[in-house]
C-alpha cells in the first residue's frame, strides 16, 4: 500500500514538474495579465530525471537509496529556490510536493542474510565416539 501511495505522490511532482515544463515552452501574444510561473527547461528536466530515479529505486525495493536520492532532490530543489531558478508562482508548489515525497520514503534496511549452519550431525556437547571415552 505505501508502494502505491509513493507512486501516486511521485506522480504528483511529475505533473508539476511537467505542467511547469509546459509553462516553461509557452510563448506567444501579449497579454494584460502576469505570465505564468515557469521553470527552465534543464532545470525542470533535471528534477524529473531526478523524481524519476527515486521511483526507480522504490520499485526495485531499494527503499534506502530511494530516501538518499529523494533527499538529494530536496536539497536541489531548495538550492535552486534560493538562487532565484524557480519563480515564485512554482515555489511553494515545488517544494511542497518534494518535501513530501521525503516524509514518505522510509528507509527499511534488508534483512541481513542468515548464517549458514555447519552442523553435520553433530551437536554441541555430544562426540562422535562417545563410548570411546568412558572407561
Amino acid at each position: 500500500m505505501a508502494n502505491s501511495d509513493q507512486t501516486t505522490r511521485r506522480l504528483q511532482l511529475c505533473t508539476v514538474l511537467a505542467g511547469a515544463l509546459c509553462l516553461s515552452a509557452c510563448g506567444g501574444a501579449k497579454r494584460s495579465a502576469p505570465p505564468p510561473p515557469t521553470l527552465s527547461h534543464s532545470l525542470g528536466s533535471s528534477l524529473a530525471a531526478q523524481s524519476d530515479a527515486v521511483a526507480s529505486a522504490l520499485a526495485a525495493g531499494d527503499s534506502c537509496g530511494a530516501l538518499t536520492l529523494a533527499r538529494r532532490l530536496q536539497q536541489q530543489t531548495i538550492a535552486a529556490i534560493n538562487e532565484g531558478r524557480v519563480t515564485t508562482g512554482l515555489q511553494e508548489q515545488l517544494s511542497s510536493a518534494v518535501n513530501e515525497l521525503v516524509t514518505r520514503v522510509r528507509c527499511v534496511p534488508a534483512p541481513p542474510p542468515a548464517e549458514p549452519t555447519h552442523d553435520h550431525g553433530k551437536h554441541k556437547g555430544q562426540h562422535k565416539h562417545e563410548d570411546d571415552q568412558e572407561g
